[in-house]
């Protein structure tokens, strides 16, 4: 029997470890998915928010909030595109916990024009330009105490104050205007998904431990960190299984183009194998030193194409016959996969 009628019989176990982050990442990619309408994505910043104008129930965020609580506990890095600020949002509202206390204080949950920067850099800078105009800007800009907002291409004026649709913006109160629109498109108006969010992660992840956590280390835990890729130290710690002794110093040759292939391939490239290698393009909270990448033979050389293995971060090669075979079948397996095979 040669080694493409061998079979490999997975316990109940290794099934469920296999299972496990692909569904996570799945489900994720899913719910974050614009189609649906639960969050809305800014093209400039390529980050996604709440979507205050969601059809959608207070359920269905109590859920994901769930998700991504577990994800942590399952320490599962998942490609949520959430700002920075929310993480920031997220602990400042976190339950009151007795017990042993840290030097680490609550973050502010006071939201600010550079927070909306994060998610919405253009309307950001255009309210900084208000606030450092120097001439009349009641004549200039024209505005009233209400927030402009998209509801499903329909334009929407909503007051941010009691009858502010006929207080106008003055260099005297434009301050007061600018918080106030801060807040309501980042706060008032996401109330109704952030809340149930809030209460579905911290029913996971609540507790004292969480105090020990400043908002961008739990950030990395959710999304992992987006720091240049290092690929020699992702080949450095790397194990292999299958190949004869000695082939991770170079003896095999197809060991030897893949790390390369890797190596050569633009930032975007490098990332993809690592997503598809991974199920994430980013590297854990920890470093490049603690993601082992796993090379696994397949057997000889075929017009098969790779296979990985995301839950255990496990690419397997066949031995191809010469580099060029590799890069092709490398890059159609990466830029073609998804989920549990191919597109």
């Amino acid at each position: 029997m040669d080694d493409h009628d061998s079979i490999r019989l997975w316990t109940p176990v290794e099934n469920c470890a296999l299972l496990r982050k692909e569904w996570f990442l799945l489900l994720v990619r899913e719910v974050f998915d614009p189609e649906h309408g639960l969050f809305v994505y800014d093209d400039e910043s390529h980050y996604c928010y709440f979507n205050p104008s969601t059809f959608e129930t207070s359920d269905q965020y109590f859920l994901i909030g769930v998700v991504l609580g577990l994800a942590i506990y399952n320490s599962t890095i998942l490609d949520v595109a959430l700002p920075p600020f929310a993480f920031r949002k997220l602990l400042a509202s976190a339950p009151a916990y007795t017990g042993v206390s840290t030097s680490l204080s609550r973050p502010s949950a006071t939201l600010a024009l550079s927070d909306l920067a994060e998610f919405r850099p253009s309307l950001a800078s255009g309210l900084q330009q208000l606030l450092e105009y120097d001439g009349d800007v009641e004549e200039t800009f024209c505005r009233d105490f209400v927030a402009e907002i998209d509801r499903y291409g329909q334009p929407v004026q909503v007051p941010l104050c009691v009858n502010g649709e006929n207080r106008a913006v003055t260099k005297s109160n434009r301050t007061e205007f600018v918080e106030l629109y801060v807040r309501y498109l980042l706060d008032t108006s996401v109330s109704r998904q952030f809340e149930p969010f809030k209460r579905g992660f911290f029913s996971v992840c609540g507790g004292n431990a969480l105090s020990l956590f400043r908002p961008e280390e739990i950030e990395l835990l959710v999304r992992g960190s987006d720091e240049p890729l290092d690929v020699a130290t992702l080949q450095a710690v790397a194990t292999y299984d299958g190949w004869k002794q000695g082939e991770r110093t170079g003896d095999e040759a197809v060991i030897t183009w893949f790390w390369e292939l890797f190596s050569e391939g633009s930032p975007s490239e490098q990332r993809a194998l690592l997503s598809f290698i991974t199920g994430s393009d980013r590297l854990p909270a920890m470093g490049a030193t603690s993601l082992i990448i796993k090379v696994t033979c397949l057997g000889h050389d075929t017009r098969r194409f790779p296979l990985a293995r995301t839950c255990f971060n496990m690419i397997g090669l066949y031995r191809y016959s010469n580099k060029d075979a590799l890069h092709h079948k490398l890059w159609t397996a990466v830029n073609e996969s998804e989920g549990f095979g191919l597109r």
